[in-house]
């Protein structure tokens, strides 16, 4: 009589309960952080004190966020980065998509496979920053969005797993609508990307962070303040503690302490992308999965 596997045997009941406990812990430990920042944001400054552990707000109030939306550093900051993560990310996925669709047609393109030991070859060695720097600068990109967004059109790693996402769907298909009569953009369009929807949520994903998480190229590339993305405000605000320009104090607002501030500009810097990360996670899975596995 063969035996089962072991990882289908009926877990010990204490087993169980430690990875139970594993798991609590782990929960606890991954929220607690970000509750801890909303909490402090909410929080009365006459009431809390930095270093306490706070579950819940001391003395609700929201005094922090009137201080910080009624100034115009962070709300123009969070138009410039929704503007450059949708712009950027549309950008992003139209290139990384038309070329791995075209590394995929290695009998229709010529020098394909040429091309794609180059992407492959970009993963392993990076430029470095100054020939970046004097790239941008030669194309005339200083002071403008398109520094953020062009520099990063396509991602090797990106465009590997939608390649291979590609390669899986059945040549049958492509063959029946070349049949028909239709064109290679007309096949990407109405037969390869209804078919791909899981790897282009996840991807797109991908890059959305990207663009919503980078403040390094705009510390690099934007002299002018007035075109900060809202994390290199949030960088300067939290990690350098200085005042947030334009920002002009009420007589009830003068008692907020600047940790409460900067909590309130962290929660603000946050949120949008948490609200859409929901909408994608039953994608991520299969994108991520079906993308990197052929066969």
């Amino acid at each position: 009589m063969a035996t089962r596997p072991l990882w289908m045997e009926k877990p010990h009941p204490i087993a169980q309960a430690l990875k139970v406990a594993l798991l609590a812990v782990t929960v606890v430990v991954m929220l607690y952080p970000f509750i801890h920042v909303i909490a402090v944001s909410f929080s009365d400054s006459t009431k809390y004190t930095p270093g306490d552990l706070l579950l819940l707000p001391k003395g609700f109030t929201t005094e922090a966020y009137k201080l910080v939306l009624n100034g115009a550093v962070v709300p123009r900051a969070l138009l410039v980065s929704i503007g450059v993560t949708v712009v950027g990310t549309l950008v992003n996925m139209v290139f990384t998509v038309t070329m791995a669709y075209g590394l995929t047609q290695t009998k229709r393109v010529p020098g394909s496979r040429f091309v794609l030991l180059i992407v492959l070859f970009s993963m392993l060695f990076s430029a470095g920053i100054i020939p970046n720097y004097l790239l941008v600068k030669g194309l005339g990109m200083i002071d403008t969005y398109w520094s953020l967004i062009i520099p990063g059109t396509i991602s090797a790693f990106n465009l590997v797993v939608i390649r291979n996402f590609f390669m899986n769907i059945p040549e049958e298909l492509l063959d029946a609508a070349r049949i028909d009569g239709a064109g290679e953009l007309q096949i990407l369009g109405r037969v390869v990307l209804p078919l791909s929807k899981a790897v282009i949520a996840v991807i797109a994903l991908f890059y959305g962070v990207a663009h919503w998480n980078a403040f390094f190229g705009a510390m690099l590339y934007l002299n002018d303040t007035k075109m900060w993305p809202v994390q290199l405000v949030l960088r300067q605000y939290v990690l350098q503690a200085e005042p947030l320009p334009g920002a002009q104090l009420e007589p009830s607002q003068v008692a907020i302490t600047p940790h409460t501030v900067q909590m309130a500009v962290l929660v603000l810097a946050t949120v949008p992308i948490l609200v859409v990360y929901p909408f994608l996670q039953r994608y991520f899975t299969k994108g991520v999965l079906t993308g990197a596995i052929k066969g």
